[in-house]
């Protein structure tokens, strides 16, 4: 199980190298880290180059990370039958690392929301409505997308503790510390990657949510 659990880190690391943000961002002809944010993710693609390119890249990270899921799925669902679904994971968290820290980019990549959301619906999809009425019930009010970034991640670690406990996940019981633990780590992970954005949510200088008209912009980095 040990190399098991290798394999699918490493698949879906591969998986999380595809550079979504970048190839969007050339058909459009901007290098989307000299522009708004910096960031290649959905929230500066739509600041910078408008809904229809932001969505793109929503959907190609959030692809990342299931097409890693279902990769290790069939690899191992016969030979681990119980603890395919953590395996799963292990696959997502390497998609999450692949698309954040991606060795073509000098580890330098995205915050991973995306591939995030791509986790909780290929490992649970009966998790994704009340993630999703985190996120918008935390952005509309406010207009700041890192809070309901950080409300999917923490519904979903805190729906993975309670689904688990009530025997509702297809993870062996012997696994669920296990799955905890990793989603736990997404959590954080994505904690740590807005630490800056949460160091102006708390000094109350951060940027809202604006989206571009579909045009260039150059903007303060957020």
């Amino acid at each position: 199980m040990i190399a098991s659990r290798v394999i699918g880190l490493i698949l879906g690391y591969v998986f999380g190298l595809f550079p979504t943000g970048k190839l969007v961002g050339k058909m459009h002809n901007t290098d989307l880290r000299k522009q708004g944010s910096g960031n290649t993710g959905m929230t500066n693609s739509i600041r910078v180059l408008g809904w229809k390119a932001g969505i793109t890249v929503f959907f190609g990270d959030c692809l990342k990370a299931v097409a890693a899921m279902v990769a290790v799925w069939l690899l191992f669902r016969h030979t681990y039958p119980d603890a395919v679904r953590l395996l799963e994971l292990y696959a997502g968290v390497g998609a999450v690392l692949g698309h954040n820290y991606p060795v073509h980019s000098k580890f330098a990549g995205g915050k991973g929301i995306a591939c995030s959301v791509g986790i909780v619906f290929g490992f649970d999809w009966r998790m994704v409505f009340f993630c999703a009425v985190l996120f918008f019930a935390s952005v509309i009010p406010t207009g700041f997308m890192s809070l309901g970034s950080l409300g999917i991640l923490s519904g979903f670690f805190i729906q993975t503790i309670i689904f688990g406990q009530l025997g509702l996940l297809k993870v062996g019981s012997e696994y669920l510390p296990e799955v905890y633990v990793l989603t736990g780590i997404l959590t954080a992970l994505a904690f740590w990657q807005h630490r800056a954005n949460i160091k102006r949510l708390l000094s109350g200088t951060e940027n809202k949510f604006a989206p571009s008209s579909g045009k260039k912009e150059e903007g303060k980095k957020s």
